[in-house]
């Protein structure tokens, strides 16, 4: 199948690539359907791209990457939608935003995905996280390709 999109042109995806968000994401929750699309250019970057919404495309990258020590605690509830058997079967991503000062990275609300099932689900932290934590190191650019 072919997807338009603004920021990557026309994408062929198969339909077992699509991920279904039965919420959506935070301020986004007409968008139900994305595919994960790595960057052309960035091993560490992801685009999360919306099917629903053509514009909308958010990089994000694997917490742990940046923060070594990232531990992502939440409740049993927040979980139970994802229908995860093994934790082992979660992929958590973190979205990358941009400040004044430079990339930052939500940990506070990261996205947990069940690969095998492919359902996703935008959590909130127990933990005392930022939603903009700077990163300082090894920078990350965004670019325009897939």
């Amino acid at each position: 199948m072919q997807v338009q999109t603004t920021r990557f042109g026309t994408v062929e995806m198969r339909a077992e690539d699509v991920l279904l968000f039965p919420n959506g994401l935070l301020g986004m929750e007409d968008c139900r359907h994305w595919v994960l699309l790595a960057d052309a250019q960035n091993d560490a970057l992801g685009w999360l791209q919306s099917l629903t919404r053509a514009e909308v495309a958010l990089a994000v990258v694997s917490p742990r990457r940046y923060v070594p020590d990232y531990q992502l605690r939440v409740s049993r509830g927040e979980l139970v939608p994802l229908a995860l058997e093994d934790l082992k079967q979660a992929q958590v991503l973190a979205i990358l935003g941009k400040n004044e000062k430079g990339m930052t990275l939500n940990l506070r609300a990261p996205v947990v995905i069940n690969e095998e099932r492919r359902i996703g689900r935008q959590v909130i932290s127990n933990n005392d996280l930022p939603v903009q934590y700077e990163l300082t190191s090894e920078p990350v650019r965004l670019r325009m390709s897939a």
